[in-house]
C-alpha cells in the first residue's frame, strides 16, 4: 500500500477486502470480530483517506475537491523504540499509546495494564492475551519473556474496513498480516501484523489512526 500525497491509499496485489465489526458483551465491552463477506474490487484499487468520498471505502476524487491535507506525521521509528514496557511474571506487555485506535479490546476484564502482573494465572494469561491480540493497531503486544519473541495470532494478509456499533461510528482501515506502508516521500514504514490507518481524514497521527473518528462519529 502506498500513501499518495493529499489523496488515497494506492493498494496493488490484488488484497482481499472486507468489513470488520466489532461484537461488544452485555456491557459494551469489546470482545470478538465479526467479518462480512468480501469486497469486489479490482487487482489495484484506491481507498478513501480524507472521508469525504460517496463511494466509501473506494476514493472518487473529492479529496482534491475539499483540498485534503494528508500530510503524514506519525513518528518514523521502531515500534518498539516508541514503545513502553510492563513486565509481568510469564509475559510482557508493550504499548505505543498514539497508534491507539480505540477499539477497546483492552478494557475487559480490568484491563490488560493490569492483567500483565498476573500471567502466571492461566485464566488471567488466556483473557491478556486474547484481548492483547485483537488489538487492531498493533498498539499493544504481547511478549513471551521465556523467549523474548512476540506472540502474535497469524492473520491473512487482507484489509478490514472497521464498523463500531457501540460508537455507532466506522473505523479506520486495518491492515493485517504484513502488508507493508510506503509513505508518499517514498519512506517505507516498519513492516507488522497489524496496523490501523486512518480513513476519516482527521487523524494526527496520519496515515496511522488515533481514535478521532469516535469524536467525530465518522460514518462509511
Amino acid at each position: 500500500m502506498t500513501v499518495s500525497k493529499n489523496g488515497p491509499y494506492l493498494v496493488v496485489g490484488d488484497i482481499a477486502l472486507a468489513k470488520q465489526t466489532t461484537v461488544a458483551d452485555a456491557e459494551g465491552g469489546s470482545q470478538a470480530w465479526e467479518e462480512g463477506p468480501p469486497l469486489e474490487h479490482a487487482a489495484t484499487y484506491a481507498l478513501c483517506r480524507c472521508g469525504h468520498s460517496k463511494s466509501k471505502p473506494f476514493c472518487d476524487g473529492s479529496h482534491q475537491k475539499v483540498g485534503f491535507d494528508g500530510t503524514e506525521t506519525a513518528p518514523r521509528e521502531p515500534y518498539l523504540d516508541q514503545a513502553k514496557v510492563m513486565n509481568g511474571p510469564v509475559h510482557a506487555l508493550t504499548d505505543v499509546e498514539n497508534l491507539c485506535a480505540f477499539a477497546r479490546y483492552c478494557d475487559p476484564n480490568g484491563q490488560v495494564w493490569s492483567q500483565v502482573a498476573d500471567t502466571e494465572n492461566p485464566q488471567v494469561r488466556e483473557n491478556f492475551l486474547r484481548q492483547v491480540n485483537r488489538c487492531p493497531s498493533g498498539r499493544l503486544v504481547a511478549w513471551d519473556r521465556s523467549t523474548g519473541e512476540p506472540v502474535e495470532n497469524p492473520l491473512p494478509v487482507s484489509i478490514g474496513l472497521i464498523e463500531d456499533p457501540v460508537e455507532k461510528c466506522s473505523g479506520p482501515l486495518w491492515l493485517r498480516g504484513g502488508i507493508p506502508v510506503i509513505a508518499a516521500d517514498g519512506f517505507a514504514y516498519e513492516v507488522r501484523n497489524r496496523v490501523t490507518l486512518c480513513r476519516c481524514g482527521q487523524s494526527k497521527n496520519k496515515p496511522f489512526c488515533d481514535g478521532t473518528h469516535a469524536a467525530i462519529h465518522f460514518r462509511d
